[in-house]
């Protein structure tokens, strides 16, 4: 029996990529660093560190979700940690692949729009110029090149998918935090609130990477609405039973984020407002999925419709 291998499957978006997996009553085989009782199969390593052993697997296709983000590194090891887990973490993953009885038909590898290394810009495709130069950014555009190279050099079908911030329950990162400071009351909202940015439903980009994988090529995913942050703060308020957040204005919030940076050097760890924080609530950076569209049919939902899937 061939099966779909995915890695990174314990992790946010993973969880709702299995689940959609399991609903197409697909084989499935994950990898990661620590097994899972419910799915087909599990093959237990650390890509970062271990090349998995697929010599006995018949595989049909790969999703290649597993990677480092949401952190900010604070020395020059933290920093190389992104490399070691997306860019040598998917070298490895292409090793074992190698060895395994035969090539996949497809792989499926999940990337990020900060490969573009941009803080601002409106409807911009896929083949924006990728010029990140930060740890999260570089190192998943070397991972997109590995993966691009193995592709045409074992001819295997090739996908990309460069997501925006996902959205769903329990998100990580920044979106993760923005819900759990307005539950606890202390969020506040920054000058007009008028910076849009482009969102996507984890669970519409699961059953999406399926489709990539019957294509092959790059893409953007988004909802097509990009929300202002203000509609943002104020649909997450309402759903958690909360006024809409104080607003504070812009130089106030300048001077909050310098103070912000000036204590997480002292203390060396990342806090809750920053310059890159502030930067990104008031800047705009949206992207264009028309070729998803076009290509196949892809179809989202609008996240400010769904919000009550946020904060369950």
């Amino acid at each position: 029996m061939r099966t779909t291998v995915i890695t990174g499957a314990t992790g946010f978006l993973g969880r709702h990529v299995v689940e959609a997996g399991r609903q197409c009553h697909l084989p499935i085989t994950v990898v990661g660093r620590r097994p899972i009782s419910e799915v087909w199969g599990t093959l237990a390593v650390d890509l970062a560190r271990e090349v998995p052993d697929f010599s006995s697997q018949k595989i049909a296709g790969v999703l290649h979700l597993a990677g480092r983000a949401h952190r900010s590194p604070r020395s020059q090891e933290e920093a190389q940690e992104f490399f070691r887990v997306n860019a040598d973490g998917t070298r490895n993953l292409l090793l074992g692949l190698d060895r395994s009885r035969e090539a996949p038909e497809n792989l499926v590898f999940v990337s990020t729009v900060a490969v573009y290394g941009v803080t601002g810009g409106e409807g911009l495709d896929e083949d924006t110029p990728r010029r990140a130069t930060d740890p999260y950014g570089e190192s998943k555009r070397r991972a997109e090149d590995l993966v691009a190279e193995w592709g045409r050099r074992r001819g295997v079908r090739i996908g990309i998918v460069r997501l925006p911030l996902v959205a769903g329950a329990r998100a990580p990162g920044n979106l993760g935090a923005m819900i759990r400071a307005m539950g606890k009351g202390y969020y506040f909202g920054v000058g007009d609130g008028n910076a849009r940015r482009s969102m996507v439903l984890a669970r519409d980009v699961a059953e999406a990477l399926f489709k990539v994988a019957a294509v092959g090529g790059v893409f953007h995913l988004t909802d097509g609405r990009h929300p202002s942050f203000r509609e943002l703060e104020d649909g997450l308020s309402h759903e958690l039973g909360r006024r809409p957040p104080l607003r504070i204005p812009i130089g106030c919030a300048r001077a909050m984020a310098v103070a912000g940076d000036v204590l997480g050097g002292v203390l060396r760890r990342q806090m809750p407002f920053s310059s890159r924080r502030l930067a990104k609530m008031t800047s705009t950076l949206t992207f264009s999925d028309r070729r998803a569209r076009d290509t196949f049919g892809w179809a989202p939902k609008p996240v400010l419709s769904n919000l009550s899937e946020l904060v369950t």
